[in-house]
């Protein structure tokens, strides 16, 4: 007679539920002294945000000039490289690749809200990976889509003749030379190297050297240094010459706009109690 083999139960392994993707993390770093971050890239989109400290970021053929309260959007796997000014405190959210907050492949410079600035320092507060971070994260995401672009880039060409004129201005923005006189020292005529800035770059000479001296102005004035100063730097015969052209750029003057700072903690209290 046969006897009969008996199995021995095993209960099913436990269901496994796969864990939910993550859309947005924060790294702090509070960096000393100038420094460069050399050429890199990440999977996730990266906005550096700079409450204090004045940044600049080397990518996609462009220099992106990142002040105070203001942050940068670096798009997913784009080769980026990051300069600090002094000493700087960088606030980075990393946002998942499926979650692409701005309508470009290019990095975009945005103003900081008031309402952005507290839920990113709200992000700092939490534990990494719990259902507060993903809730956040939803309004931070509206906030993002709601944030004015601000044209504080300089694209820069690949042709050599044009980058040899564009270097020669970034390196003395005051010479007031004419496309003619310029042509003389960068081995193309004026005709061509006009020709090449509208198919390099998409813009003209004069608009790019007013980018150049709006984008030069940035660090000058976030160092401290006074607008009389910065307008004789940039080549401009008054302040108010300069103040006009930043003005009808950014729609405000220089010193609304680098006056922009967080409240201390002392004033936000003061504002809550009232």
């Amino acid at each position: 007679m046969r006897t009969r083999q008996l199995t021995r139960y095993q209960p099913h392994p436990p269901e496994r539920h796969p864990t939910p993707m993550r859309p947005i993390r924060l790294n702090s770093r509070d960096m000393k002294h100038a420094r460069n971050l050399e050429a890199h890239q990440h999977a996730w989109g990266q906005l550096t945000y700079t409450p204090q400290g004045m940044l600049q970021v080397l990518a996609d053929g462009n220099i992106w000039f990142v002040p105070p309260m203001r942050a940068v959007w670096i798009p997913p796997d784009m080769v980026h490289e990051v300069r600090t000014f002094a000493n700087s405190q960088l606030r980075v959210l990393q946002i998942h690749k499926d979650f692409n907050p701005f309508p470009t492949d290019s990095c975009v410079i945005i103003e900081v809200s008031g309402l952005l600035r507290e839920l990113i320092a709200a992000m700092a507060q939490f534990e990494r990976g719990c259902s507060r971070e993903t809730h956040l994260f939803e309004v931070i995401f509206d906030e993002l889509r709601a944030a004015r672009p601000l044209p504080i880039h300089l694209p820069m060409p690949q042709d050599k003749r044009l980058k040899n004129l564009c270097e020669r201005l970034l390196s003395n923005p005051a010479n007031q030379e004419s496309l003619d006189l310029l042509a003389k020292h960068s081995g193309a005529s004026a005709r061509t190297l006009s020709r090449l800035f509208h198919k390099e770059l998409s813009m003209s000479f004069s608009h790019w050297r007013q980018q150049m001296r709006l984008a030069m102005a940035t660090p000058l004035i976030a160092s401290g240094m006074s607008l009389s100063q910065v307008a004789t730097e940039l080549g401009y015969t008054s302040q108010s010459a300069f103040s006009a052209m930043f003005k009808k750029t950014l729609g405000t003057t220089p010193t609304i706009f680098f006056n922009r700072r967080p409240l201390s903690r002392k004033n936000s209290n003061s504002i809550q109690q009232t």
